[in-house]
């Protein structure tokens, strides 16, 4: 039983780095192909109908991370993106959806159920393309989405996502390394899951995303989920830890809206202490993180730089809580401020 609460323990898990990092200059943010608003041959249409279909501002299908949720235990208020939406809505952003999907399982099972969302999503609203939102494993499972539907997304944003698999993922799968243990434990989330997560189904797996995450199992998922042709990708993420990231953060062509956060410092929430010292091993040169995901980790496509938040702080959790120690960085800012970066580009 030991074993079983390690594992559990490690799942949530980080990365590191991406060989798609985009050099970009010192001035602007690179420009994005144009958009159009031309009738996109859909693979859900009705009765053979291909129907006209619009053109930007895309909707934002936000992709939650493992053990992700849209409403927790059934309460709409206890939401994983803790009141974004709510809040994107009242600056005018009034398509953004956060649907959920597995919140225990690899990326190419979430990915497609996220593609079912997709799809859903250019029914109600008419547009032709979505941008997905990917936050941690979301961003994997937007991958996915953008690898084997490309017509239907206009940009993929990552945020801390884990590219190239984690040590946490290894070490959990070293923790129970026995099958029927795992199976076990499988079966054991469904159970406790179930009623918590509506997600939850027959086919949830923790040990599949664990698989997925460390480091013998991301390779594999890379060489398959390459980037889309004509699609833009853009990453961020969070560090935490009292530290300022350096070099690794400060990459030139960063937004006003990140490094006006430069200086600013960021405690670990206490609950990602132990992850965040595994990830640093090193105390003289600690690698930057969140508590979870290394900053080298969650670069991928053109990558934007960091914030000054934990894995937690990312997407106000625990129910909305700001960062400690007089640390204003905001997440819903940071979210209006990416998705009005995006419409700017013609998104």
């Amino acid at each position: 039983m030991r074993n079983v609460w390690v594992a559990l323990i490690v799942t949530v898990t980080g990365a590191c780095g991406s060989p798609n990092v985009v050099p970009i200059g010192d001035d602007e943010v690179p420009a994005v192909p144009e958009a159009t608003a031309r009738a996109v041959e859909l693979p859900f249409t009705t009765r053979g109908v291909v129907p006209e279909r619009s053109g930007p501002p895309y909707p934002v299908v936000m992709a939650h991370g493992f053990f992700g949720f849209e409403a927790f235990a059934g309460v709409n208020q206890i939401s994983y993106f803790y009141g974004v939406k709510d809040a994107l809505a009242a600056r005018g952003e009034k398509n953004v959806f956060t649907p959920a999907v597995d919140p225990f399982n690899d990326s190419a099972a979430r990915g497609a159920a996220l593609t079912k969302h997709v799809e859903e999503v250019i029914r109600q609203t008419g547009k032709a393309k979505v941008i997905l939102f990917g936050h941690s494993q979301g961003g994997l499972d937007a991958r996915v989405v953008a690898h084997d539907h490309p017509e239907l997304v206009a940009a993929v944003v990552t945020f801390a996502t884990p590219h190239r698999g984690s040590p946490l993922g290894d070490l959990a799968q070293r923790a129970v390394t026995d099958l029927q243990a795992r199976a076990a434990i499988d079966a054991l989330v469904r159970l406790v899951g179930g009623p918590l997560w509506s997600e939850a189904q027959k086919e949830t797996s923790l040990f599949a995303a664990l698989g997925q995450f460390a480091v013998a199992g991301i390779g594999p998922f890379n060489v398959k989920y390459t980037d889309a042709p004509g699609v833009p990708y853009f990453s961020f993420t969070g560090r935490s830890g009292m530290r300022r990231g350096a070099d690794e953060c400060n990459v030139p062509g960063r937004p006003a809206f990140i490094t006006r956060w430069d200086d600013e410092l960021d405690p670990t929430n206490v609950g990602l202490g132990a992850t965040e010292l595994y990830l640093e091993q090193n105390i003289f040169d600690p690698e930057p993180n969140d508590g979870l995901v290394t900053v080298s980790s969650a670069k991928w496509g053109t990558f934007l730089g960091c914030v000054p938040a934990d894995h937690l702080d990312e997407i106000g959790q625990l129910f909305g809580a700001r960062p400690g120690l007089f640390n204003d960085w905001g997440y819903v800012d940071f979210y209006a401020a990416v998705i009005s970066m995006l419409r700017a580009k013609g998104l």
